[in-house]
């Protein structure tokens, strides 16, 4: 099984007429996405190898039946790509878009809450079921079909733990990377909550980093619904304080968001914390396999 992406996925991609639009529109097709249509506002009626371009998203739905959606939209004009496509009903929004203003998605996030669209992102590389769909940036072929979620702050993280998972024969279930800003739209716990319903899912890794006290939450989440194991790893041990470290929520004020802290809160709440990145596969093994 898998959480929130998979064969049954009509994927729209918001933006498909610019370049990184075009080029991951086709990467996620030829991984075998249904991508069903594009929207850029003035090009309908065009196409992208074969996929149509519609003005707008309610018309490119109305047309497919599309149901998710992913973003590739400058960051002065994201946010209402955002709400455009909840606006539209779709289940899933998938935002690329790095740089988006705090206040834009403040904005976002609250007209979010009342409705049915979930949003991963912005700032992320998206959503991958291996074997099924992905709606994002990563590599696909780093990607095996198995048993373990992954749930990372980072992309490149993200990138370098599948890749070391697939290494010692750990496939996954699906992977997220649910972004690096101070506001986004899923968070881990929600991606716990939804792992701890897939039966299938039955081991995780979860990659934090710097910043806030979303690790903290999400390791005392695992302690007290979670029966499955789970690996944590923390970037940013040689992090100094007040300096923002890659993405804008990675940054540490006075005490609070080191990574010692969050390590320490993993271990306390029963997680499996490797501190080595280059050993992360092995140690996998040995947790998952063991």
């Amino acid at each position: 099984m898998s959480i929130w992406l998979g064969s049954e996925t009509r994927l729209l991609v918001q933006g498909i007429t610019g370049r990184e639009g075009r080029f991951h529109t086709l990467a996620c097709r030829e991984y075998g996405t249904n991508v069903v249509a594009g929207v850029t506002p003035g090009k309908g009626g065009q196409e992208v190898e074969g996929i149509a371009v519609f003005n707008t998203v309610r018309e490119a739905v109305a047309a497919t039946g599309a149901n998710t959606s992913l973003i590739f939209v400058p960051p002065g004009f994201a946010a209402d790509a955002i709400l455009e496509a909840a606006d539209a009903g779709l289940a899933l929004i998938v935002c690329i878009t790095e740089g988006i203003p705090a206040h834009d998605m403040l904005r976002v996030k609250n007209a979010l809450a009342a409705g049915p669209s979930r949003l991963i992102g912005p700032n992320c590389p998206g959503i991958i079921t291996p074997g099924q769909a992905k709606a994002g940036i990563m590599p696909g072929p780093i990607h095996q079909p198995g048993s373990i979620g992954v749930i990372s702050r980072s992309g490149t993280l993200t990138y370098e733990v599948v890749h070391q998972l697939s290494s010692v024969g750990l496939g996954q279930s699906t992977c997220i990377g649910i972004g690096g800003d101070p506001v986004i739209g899923t968070d881990f716990i929600d991606c716990l909550r939804a792992f701890k319903d897939d039966a299938d899912t039955r081991g995780l890794v979860m990659v934090g980093e710097i910043g806030g006290r979303a690790e903290e939450e999400a390791a005392a989440y695992i302690r007290d619904n979670l029966d499955i194991p789970v690996v944590g790893f923390i970037a940013g041990l040689t992090a100094p304080p007040g300096r923002r470290m890659g993405h804008a929520g990675a940054i540490v004020s006075g005490s609070s968001g080191t990574a010692a802290a969050k390590i320490a809160a993993m271990r306390d709440c029963g997680l499996h914390v490797c501190e080595d990145l280059s050993r992360l596969g092995e140690f996998c093994a040995g947790i998952f396999q063991g």
